[in-house]
């Protein structure tokens, strides 16, 4: 099978906390943050893990640490989710990613190979 992704993924297991799920309508979750923990990372979005259940197609506010100061903050889209025993596993994609932030996850790919 040929592989489709766009950008290459990285195995990064971290716990970041999101706040305020929303979509054009309305807020689900406001101000309230709980933690994910993060299997995969690319310049196209995030695989994660939580114990919550979160809607498809609704935007979530994130702050992302790749270690060695560089953070970020971002507005991650959920793709998909799929019911796990003990929570639920989520792929999402980032939306209106800023250059200098794809060049982080670039930089984070080359010391994560090295």
């Amino acid at each position: 099978m040929r592989e489709r992704r766009r950008a290459h993924r990285l195995s990064y297991n971290a716990v970041i906390n999101i706040d305020e799920v929303y979509n054009q309508e309305h807020v689900i979750k406001g101000q309230r943050e709980f933690p994910i923990t993060i299997l995969d990372i690319s310049k196209g979005g995030i695989g994660f893990l939580a114990k919550e259940e979160l809607p498809v197609n609704f935007y979530f506010n994130a702050k992302i640490d790749l270690g060695n100061g560089k953070q970020f903050y971002s507005v991650l889209k959920i793709l998909r989710v799929e019911e796990l025993e003990e929570g639920y596993n989520y792929g999402c994609e980032f939306t209106g990613l800023a250059d200098i932030l794809s060049i982080y996850i670039d930089e984070f790919e080359q010391e994560s190979q090295s």
